[in-house]
């Protein structure tokens, strides 16, 4: 078995004033579960004294490792990899070996209680955040629908228990660079608000060498409103809206020799990029009972986004893609729940919503590329026939696809608590989930060839011409998905410290769809096939009403299911002085959901099902302090071996995407009101196709930063991969341009900089 290992260290400390207080206390380690208070709808217990394997991060921790996103958040959690892919389009996150390249995730995102609905949605700026808790393994009694590998949950300051005005400013190599201000009132007892917005860009580290221009330049900014109005002791209504607009060169792939270890500087015809608006807005209205508690979260989304991605990835003219999503989202959760000390602690609720999507995605080829297709029907030919054509070429080549995708989701779900006597909790949970999904597509594709033959004994007459192919595809379908997903976990308090032990088994689920990248493959069969009929003249391909049903069902694919069984233990040692989590799982997954490329498939990954797999890994974390509390420590480590058990040859093979290894380990000392603090991360091995055909090797970084707390003002020097080491984030192989080639982005190189924190 290949195991991963991962170490996590930060500092355990918050900037509230209750935290400070409580470090002048040395004789124990503050739980940052209960140092920051936030509203929790349906949770009756803290993370820690749940059957579960949670991590949490504060605000002053991610200033510090520069977390300004849930890419670079994952570094730092065990089980939890989001890879980079070069643009803010791609939000693939995997908890435990669970993860989906396209289309729904595996792990639900909840910022400020509001659920994120869609992929594009996921990987946005983080800013002026207070907390982030990542849960690990299937959430689906509580939160449900894409939660089936685990939850991140994302908290904002709040202005009833924090006031004045926040402002951090940075600049680093890179010309990386932001600006974010915030101000947090409270003009009554009663009311509050917040009022936020931010600008975040940089120059960029890689340049591409056709256009001479960085390819992985960003711009982005937004802000964001919130207001609490505690209408009277029980009633309480929180509105939030927040909008994001992101505009960047993206996708700076470079030519990968796999045998060297080296990537070239990106170099395409065309500049990638990408560019997206993004609103979300929720009320959330909580009704507060001496014996419950009864919440609504109501949200609507909407996301606008354009991509344009030069897809063969090198200086030659074979394929262009844009793809334009257009998004709006309902959703409508209600929860109610148990309050106070009782034997029995219980939450029910409903969860419900709608989303629409509508995605263009044309296709268009190049010349080099209708150059090779032009080669291949005259090779198709008999040579005598051949050899009497005077030109022959390819002069337009397009698919023009339309897609509707519109989804519902209905959730009913429960989950009891049960104190048997004074030290065990028994967990029961049961969610009902309903999905019904629907394609409605219009596509035509266009291939037209130009001939000419000049007059011979044989041709009496000379013929230059231009004849053309059009394939069109119009139809709809549509399917429903059922699904119980219990839970069972079992928690022994053994000692007087809060330390307890735990077992848990849960089910985890992700709904089928439509695999609307796959409709091109139909596309491309017909251009090979009919292609070489065209010299004879016009040819329209139409298909009946059997036709497109085989195709509705070619381009499905089913649910994935996932059943989580989890040992673990929260554990507080040395009288409170020192915290530690363990948690041992085994998962087995059915019908994965996968991307891939498919053999001669030239337009990019589609969603397949494998069909068994399992994982199996541990997850120990650690947090401390010594020294009067002048020196604090956190670290982690997770191990797991995720591996193919049914699907086709790759039996037994690694899952893809999932490092085989992580490390990071890291301590902060502070000297009055100086802190220094250094960082030591890497991952690997990371296989990057499901053959195990090419992977990126276990590498290291090393960070460090130096602060300075002036009072109002502190000032931050960072460093972040000290040494310069050269890795991959993400890697592919492609035989778009008619050869197998691989493409890497790589890691960036050393990256220093300084950050200002003011508030007043």
């Amino acid at each position: 078995m290949i195991l991963a290992c991962s170490f996590i260290a930060v500092q355990a400390s918050n900037e509230k004033t209750s935290y400070n207080d409580a470090l002048n206390d040395t004789s124990r380690v503050v739980d940052l579960d209960e140092v920051i208070v936030v509203s929790q709808l349906k949770e009756t217990y803290k993370l820690r004294q749940q059957p579960l394997s949670s991590t949490v991060l504060t605000q002053r921790e991610m200033r510090q490792l520069q977390v300004r996103d849930l890419a670079s958040m994952a570094t730092y959690v065990p089980s939890f990899n989001m890879p980079q892919y070069g643009s803010r389009l791609t939000s693939s996150m995997y908890v435990r070996g669970i993860g989906s390249r396209l289309y729904d995730p595996a792990v639900g995102v909840y910022y400020d209680n509001i659920p994120l609905m869609g992929k594009s949605a996921l990987n946005h700026h983080f800013y002026m955040i207070d907390r982030v808790d990542v849960l690990r393994g299937p959430q689906g009694t509580l939160y449900g629908m894409n939660a089936e590998g685990g939850l991140v949950r994302i908290y904002s300051k709040n202005p009833m228990d924090y006031q004045g005005t926040d402002i951090s400013l940075g600049i680093g190599t890179g010309l990386t660079h932001h600006v974010e201000v915030a101000h947090y009132h409270r003009p009554s007892q009663n009311f509050a608000f917040t009022a936020a917005g931010f600008y975040n860009g940089q120059r960029g580290f890689f340049k591409n060498t056709v256009h001479d221009e960085w390819n992985d330049k960003l711009q982005e900014a937004g802000g964001k409103m919130r207001f609490l109005w505690q209408a009277n002791q029980r009633l309480r209504f929180d509105l939030t809206t927040d909008y994001q607009y992101t505009r960047q060169n993206a996708f700076p792939y470079g030519l990968y020799d796999i045998d060297a270890d080296n990537v070239e500087r990106p170099a395409t015809t065309d500049m990638n990029m990408y560019k997206r608006q993004m609103l979300n807005t929720g009320l959330n209205v909580t009704y507060q009972h001496t014996g419950w508690q009864l919440s609504s979260v109501t949200s609507w989304q909407y996301l606008r986004d354009h991509m344009e991605m030069d897809q063969d990835y090198v200086p030659g003219d074979f394929f262009h893609l844009q793809q334009l999503q257009k998004q709006h989202a309902l959703t409508q959760e209600l929860a109610l729940r148990s309050n106070g000390q009782r034997v029995w602690k219980w939450t029910f609720g409903a969860f419900g919503a709608y989303q629409w999507l509508r995605t263009e995605a044309p296709v268009t080829f190049g010349r080099d590329f209708n150059a090779q297709t032009a080669g291949r029907i005259l090779g198709l030919m008999p040579a005598q026939v051949a050899n009497m054509f005077s030109a022959w070429e390819i002069p337009a080549c397009y698919v023009g696809e339309t897609f509707h995708t519109p989804r519902a989701n209905i959730g009913i779900f429960h989950e009891s608590t049960i104190t048997v006597g004074n030290n065990f909790d028994i967990t029961l949970g049961l969610r009902y989930d309903y999905s019904r999904v629907k394609v409605d597509y219009d596509a035509n594709g266009l291939l037209s060839l130009h001939f000419a033959m000049q007059a011979s004994p044989m041709m009496p007459r000379a013929i230059d011409q231009t004849n053309t192919l059009r394939v069109a595809l119009q139809s709809d379908d549509s399917r429903s998905f059922h699904q119980l997903l219990p839970k069972i976990g079992l928690t022994w308090r053994f000692d007087q410290q809060g330390s307890n032990a735990y077992a848990t088994v849960s089910k985890g689920y992700r709904a089928g769809g439509y695999n609307i990248q796959m409709l091109s493959n139909v596309f491309e069969t017909e251009f090979r096939k009919s292609g070489q009929n065209l010299r004879t003249g016009d040819i329209t391909k139409a298909y009946d009403e059997t036709a497109l049903q085989s195709i509705n069902s070619a381009i499905s694919y089913k649910p994935e299911e996932t059943w989580n069984f989890e040992v673990g233990s929260h554990l507080n040692l040395l009288d409170g002085k020192l915290k530690a989590d363990i948690a041992f799982f085994y998962m087995t997954i059915r019908n994965q959901q996968l991307a891939m490329l498919l053999d001669g498939y030239n337009y990019g990954r589609v969603m397949v099902n494998a069909g068994k797999s399992h994982t199996i890994g541990m997850e120990l974390a650690f947090r401390g302090s010594a020294f009067d509390n002048h020196f604090d420590w956190m670290a982690n480590v997770s191990a797991m071996d995720a591996v193919f058990d049914e699907y086709d040859t790759y039996n037994g093979n690694t899952v893809p995407f999932v490092p085989l290894c992580k490390l990071a380990v890291g301590a902060n000392w502070h000297v009055g009101k100086l802190t220094l603090g250094a960082n030591l991360t890497g991952q690997g091995k990371t296989y990057w196709d499901e053959a195990n055909s090419f992977s990126q090797p276990f590498y290291v970084l090393l960070g460090a930063h130096a602060d300075y707390d002036f009072g109002p003002v502190n000032v931050s020097l960072w460093g972040r991969n000290l040494t310069n080491r050269h890795y991959n984030l993400f890697a592919i192989k492609s035989s778009m341009t008619g050869r197998n080639l691989a493409f890497a982005q790589r890691g960036n190189p050393i990256h220093l900089g300084m950050d200002v924190n003011i508030h007043f």
